[in-house]
């Protein structure tokens, strides 16, 4: 948007605070390269722009504002003769995408003092080459300490990402081994029992009918229930002196896996009833043999379908091999989120998980939104933690009008009042030396704010703190990738 040229006053710019100690010669050329302009009340330009416009306020009142989803938000707001927006890191030259970083509106007739980006810069290194170079090295110096600790982060959640991995795989895995281990020694007796049996003189009726309770025996271990503690030692008592009225000794060894595997008194008759008592106690112990062998295969299963699901998680969690921008399943990535980070909560930590599962799949960036949840909970788990450990975790997610809700909630001492306009700053933490960069919450803000024209805020009481995230149901096209700006 143009103003309407006005003329151009040495002594008008000379008074302001930022032309101040300039030499007379210098103000002149500012009028001469530069020029005055008034605007009505309105916009002057938008944010993301080409920036091609150094303004300095001469009279009226500005705003700033700075678009967050689909709302502008208002940064600053000024009178003050002197101040200054538009393209003001100019002097940075094409190392920097030179775009207005926000909007800029006037709410009456404004004066401002306007010079061109390019003229600024040229003054910039001319007059003043040392505060350039001082200012290209604050600049870029932070940019790189920010990508810096940044990459530090993303290292820390890959640390926790397979810390909470191994030790997720660790259990079904040693339990695998243990059952194939014990498996292969169960393989053995069996056949040591079959050899007996062989040389048994037994009908083939009978063969026929103790083959059928065998096979009756692995179907009952599959749909065996589980039973409480006190219901399994009464049965266990009935078996055991079942076996021992039959003359089968240490009956009490086997009775806990017959009860384990659903198996009554009522089975024992029918296996009775089949043979003869010579041999009966061969034909328990070869089922018995059965019952086991059913028992480690069905913990083995159980034991690899655990290892394949939290292989599944793990590529869920870091969407190796997704697309970047797709519709995604917040539950999905909580609960993989939730998985991987699982041995940082640890068992002091109550999780609940209030979903509602009728929300819509919402367009975004997977990979990054894991990476929010992860801050987000190592936060919540670190803020427990410094009271003792014990708390509760609550993730929900409901629909707030046209935006998904996502809200970790825990039962930590809270955010303190001093603290609470600083938690998005970079670099700021409260947690000790060592355990945080300060980056967390963010580079969250970036991913939910910036990528996904989303919203990230927190509400915070002692026992009761919530971090909420709030993303679009729908967009548009994932915007194309740009260099940021500081």
């Amino acid at each position: 948007m143009n103003g309407q040229p006005l003329p151009c006053s040495q002594e008008e710019l000379g008074s302001l605070f930022l032309f101040e100690k300039l030499a007379p010669d210098q103000i002149a050329r500012l009028c001469r390269e530069g020029r005055v302009e008034e605007f009505e009340p309105g916009p002057v330009y938008a944010e993301g722009d080409d920036a091609t416009c150094f303004y300095v306020l001469l009279e009226g009142t500005i705003v700033l504002s700075r678009r967050i989803g689909d709302y502008d938000v208002e940064i600053t707001r000024s009178s003050s003769r002197g101040v200054y927006a538009g393209a003001f890191q100019a002097y940075l030259g094409d190392r920097l995408r030179q775009v207005y970083n926000s909007s800029l509106r006037v709410l009456e007739p404004t004066r401002f003092f306007v010079l061109p980006a390019e003229t600024f810069a040229a003054i910039m290194r001319e007059w003043f080459p040392m505060a350039v170079h001082l200012l290209e090295g604050l600049f870029f110096g932070t940019k790189s300490a920010q990508e810096a600790v940044g990459q530090r982060e993303r290292l820390l959640a890959l640390g926790s990402l397979s810390a909470g991995l191994t030790h997720e795989l660790n259990n079904p895995a040693a339990a695998a081994v243990r059952a194939t281990s014990a498996l292969r020694d169960r393989v053995a007796g069996m056949r040591h029992k079959l050899g007996i049996i062989a040389a048994r003189p037994y009908r083939r009726d009978t063969l026929e009918t103790l083959i059928n309770v065998q096979e009756r025996t692995a179907e009952r271990v599959a749909k065996a229930t589980a039973l409480s503690p006190l219901e399994a030692s009464d049965r266990e008592d009935t078996l055991s002196d079942w076996l021992d009225d039959h003359g089968i000794g240490d009956g009490w060894q086997l009775a806990p896996t017959f009860v384990q595997a659903g198996l009554d008194t009522d089975w024992l008759d029918q296996v009775a009833a089949a043979v003869d008592a010579d041999t009966l106690e061969d034909a328990v112990r070869w089922l018995n043999c059965t019952v086991e062998i059913e028992v480690l295969m069905n913990e083995i299963e159980e034991s690899t379908t655990r290892v394949s699901a939290l292989v599944t998680a793990a590529k869920q969690y870091s969407q190796l091999d997704r697309a970047p921008h797709q519709l995604a399943d917040v539950h999905e990535l909580l609960d993989s989120t939730l998985l991987m980070v699982s041995a940082k909560i640890g068992p002091h930590i109550t999780v609940v998980k209030d979903y509602d599962r009728r929300l819509p799949k919402i367009p975004g960036y997977p990979g990054e939104l894991n990476q929010v949840w992860t801050n987000l909970i190592d936060n919540a788990v670190s803020a427990m933690d410094s009271t003792g450990g014990d708390g509760t975790l609550t993730v929900r997610t409901a629909r707030d009008g046209d935006h998904l809700l996502v809200e970790f909630r825990d039962t930590g001492p809270g955010v303190p009042a001093e603290f609470r306009d600083r938690i998005f700053d970079p670099f700021f933490t409260t947690k000790p030396v060592g355990e945080g960069t300060g980056l967390g919450l963010d580079i969250s803000w970036r991913i939910v704010v910036n990528k996904h024209n989303g919203d990230l805020r927190f509400q915070s009481v002692p026992g009761d703190t919530r971090f909420q995230v709030r993303l679009p149901l729908a967009s548009a096209d994932p915007p194309p990738p740009q260099e940021e700006t500081s």
